[in-house]
């Protein structure tokens, strides 16, 4: 294993904070968007991003995942992002709102965030649930047009 292996390792099965509430979550948002620079986004399932993403499609990720999160996850919280650090975040999970199963393990089965947003180049995350044909035309629609995202 190289370093980087190592360090996201590490770092992807450390402590992280979860977005409780809806205002939480646009705080860190407002946050990402304010250092936009050096961030990969991740569709754990597909091939694993290797260069970060440009501002402009780190805003339109930031828009559309909002968007949808709180369609399909339709509580007065949000509790499915988590992110090592409010203020100074190197690592977001994003999880699925139609796949969220037991998040903490406690069930003895971890489920993998759907989406992550990381500063650390991404290595594969197992994910062993089959991914739902509407989140893949979802990705694709949303960097179909010239984005190097996927």
């Amino acid at each position: 294993m190289n370093s980087t292996t190592i360090l996201f390792q590490k770092h992807y099965t450390g402590r992280f904070i979860n977005m409780l509430r809806w205002h939480q979550l646009e705080d860190l948002w407002e946050t990402v968007k304010a250092q936009p620079h050096g961030w990969y986004i991740y569709f754990v399932g597909e091939p694993v991003p290797t260069t970060p993403v440009q501002d402009i499609e780190l805003n339109q990720f930031i828009q559309e995942i909002d968007q949808l999160l709180r369609q399909e996850h339709d509580y007065d919280y949000c509790g499915i992002v988590y992110a090592d650090d409010k203020e100074t975040p190197a690592m977001i999970k994003i999880y699925d709102p139609h796949n969220l199963g037991a998040v903490c393990g406690s069930s003895g089965t971890t489920i993998p965030p759907r989406w992550l947003l990381t500063r650390i180049p991404p290595e594969s995350i197992a994910n062993n649930a089959p991914t739902p044909n509407n989140r893949k035309r979802w990705w694709q629609q949303l960097f179909s047009v010239g984005n190097n995202i996927v």
